[in-house]
């Protein structure tokens, strides 16, 4: 039955999120309930990661954080250059969409990123490594970035923002890897649910979300498909060079997959705060549309690779046991 449950949702995980995303737009009323449950849900799904993170490769990471710095540095010039030049190319002419498509790529990585790493067997504790130091990051990069492209001034709080990274992130993954280390046997057997439990939590982050932001959806109503498309490219072109940058620079595969996460998945929720705040509610709605399409697809790609990935680990064994045979 467990395993029928896990099957069932996070093998049609991208169906799920498309579906909230449909329901909390239909149905804003039925999650009044839910609308300030996105960070403790975020928090929640780190916590998970916690219980399953490699306390070795953490620490290796903390210890040699170059290929942090190196992922952290691309996705500043890739995803925000490709941001800079969808947002020109689709909306010149209006202002302020044309300020909200930057904004959601000149944010931090989001927290789905980090799950989607670990979805698709990729170095969970690299993708936390490289969201610490984009969240730090953030505050100086994001308001240069808009005066300098829309000459919005969208003001980022430093304070607010580092300690939200502490409680969402930081804490949630620490106090993971203490049950880990108190629990170890117990947390052996309910490993088979984490996947069913970080996906449920996602969902609510979607329906949470989408719910609360139906009023602009409504209002933009036309503006959708070519948003849409918009940043669906926004998306999958710095997947694509996330991967290829960190191919450049030898790393291996699990890093990659890393990498494209976090090259592709921002912070939306974050950028869609900001821009409501700084610019208007209709410079929000690109993050709102961009958090819809990164979450689907995030599952899309992480359930594509999986299968890889255990064909590859099966061959491995098989050919590891054939050479035992022999010698």
């Amino acid at each position: 039955m467990i395993r029928f449950l896990q099957i069932l949702i996070t093998r049609f995980l991208p169906l799920w999120i498309i579906c909230c995303a449909y329901i909390g737009y239909t149905f804003p009323e039925w999650f009044t309930g839910i609308k300030n449950w996105t960070s403790f849900a975020l928090a929640f799904i780190l916590f998970i990661m916690g219980l399953t993170l490699s306390r070795d490769s953490l620490k290796r990471i903390m210890t040699h954080p170059k290929n942090a710095i190196i992922g952290v540095i691309g996705k500043w010039i890739v995803t925000t250059g490709i941001s800079f030049f969808l947002a020109c190319l689709f909306f010149s002419h209006q202002n302020d969409l044309k300020a909200g498509v930057i904004l959601a790529g000149s944010v931090p990585s989001g927290t789905s990123a980090n799950l989607y790493s670990m979805m698709a067997n990729g170095n969970v504790a690299l993708s936390v490594m490289m969201s610490s130091l984009d969240t730090f990051v953030s505050p100086f990069f994001t308001p240069v970035i808009m005066k300098a492209a829309v000459g919005s001034v969208v003001y980022v709080a430093i304070t607010p923002l580092v300690l939200k990274m502490v409680y969402v992130v930081l804490l949630p993954i620490s106090l993971g890897l203490l049950v880990q280390w108190k629990f170890q046997e117990k947390i052996t057997a309910i490993r088979s649910i984490i996947p069913v439990l970080s996906s449920i939590a996602l969902l609510i982050v979607d329906l949470s979300v989408v719910s609360n932001a139906h009023n602009m959806l409504h209002d933009n109503m036309n503006q959708l498909p070519k948003l849409f498309l918009c940043v669906f490219l926004q998306i999958t072109i710095p997947m694509i060079l996330g991967y290829l940058y960190s191919a450049l620079f030898k790393m291996e595969e699990p890093e990659r997959r890393s990498m494209v996460y976090e090259f592709g998945i921002c912070n939306t929720a974050l950028a869609a705060l900001l821009a409501m705040v700084s610019i208007s509610p209709i410079a929000a709605v690109p993050a709102v549309t961009n958090m819809i399409v990164n979450t689907s697809l995030g599952a899309l790609i992480a359930i594509l690779w999986e299968p890889a990935h255990s064909k590859w680990k099966n061959l491995f064994h098989s050919h590891r046991k054939n050479k035992l045979k022999v010698s």
